[in-house]
């Protein structure tokens, strides 16, 4: 049986049912791969538990940060802010076997294959706004006024850059450089915890936390970078959208208070490709 795609995203398992769910993850076959789409945990050590348990039973395991694991908080060993923690997290990964956004991509020879396999790391950049909001400054404002107000502004530093868009204007130039190097030949798999695209932002219950969700400069990407699919996670609301033909796969977990309606104790890996959606 062929090797096959799977992914999962927001496991925080700092939630003691969480860490019990990821104890039960198992593959389908010995060549199963698995992306990991961000949110593992907000302490480096549960991080590293979490990712050596799936390393230890996938072929092999692709990591994409989230906000949670670029958070410095003041209960973790690591004190290491911004992008000097983003590395600490990729030499851990490394040190793992596992690939990165640092790291070349690889190409994926399984079901529904050859893809490469591109995992991402972009941040936001306040450019999802509320409806009338011009700036950015104004959008905050409506923001607050509405009690919301990403828990990032406190914990996800961008040092040495000035501010958190700054960083993702970064990110999103050097990344689309990366992809545009690509072979034309072969199609992608997009990896990020952000969706790529707005539309997933509008099934938010408070439709202002989208400020903190992605960046519009990514709206074009699964269709300009040939995307068989994009995964992605962070609103927590799993499910599968498709837009411009490409199938975009929300892949969380979320906090037990969110999955235990829908049984999330049974929660699985997705398949991303070769399956019927």
């Amino acid at each position: 049986m062929a090797g096959r795609l799977l992914a999962v995203s927001d496991l925080h398992v700092r939630h003691g049912e969480n860490r019990a769910v990821v104890e039960k993850l198992r593959p389908e076959t010995d060549d199963d791969w698995l992306l990991v789409a961000g949110d593992v945990s907000e302490s480096v050590e549960d991080v590293a538990w979490a990712l050596g348990v799936l390393r230890d039973r996938f072929a092999h395991v692709v990591w994409a940060p989230g906000n949670h694991e670029l958070w410095t908080t003041p209960s973790d060993a690591v004190q290491l802010r911004g992008e000097e923690r983003y590395l600490h997290l990729v030499d851990l990964c490394r040190g793992l076997g596992i690939t990165t956004p640092e790291d070349p991509y690889r190409v994926w020879e399984g079901e529904g294959g050859p893809a490469v396999i591109a995992p991402l790391f972009l941040l936001y950049d306040y450019t999802y706004r509320p409806e009338g909001a011009r700036t950015q400054e104004e959008a905050l404002r409506i923001a607050e006024r509405a009690g919301i107000v990403g828990t990032d502004e406190y914990y996800l530093h961008p040092d040495p850059y000035p501010s958190r868009e700054a960083w993702c204007r970064a990110r999103v130039t050097a990344t689309a450089a990366r992809l545009a190097q690509l072979p034309p030949d072969l199609p992608t798999v997009l990896v990020n915890h952000f969706p790529l695209v707005r539309e997933p932002t509008r099934a938010l219950r408070y439709p202002e936390f989208a400020l903190w969700c992605g960046t519009e400069a990514t709206e074009d990407w699964p269709v300009r970078h040939r995307a068989a699919a994009v995964v992605y996670g962070h609103l927590h609301i799993p499910r599968l959208i498709h837009r411009d033909g490409v199938p975009h796969h929300e892949v969380s977990l979320g906090y037990p208070r969110e999955w235990k309606p829908r049984g999330g104790a049974e929660y699985r890996p997705l398949r991303v490709l070769g399956h019927p959606e």
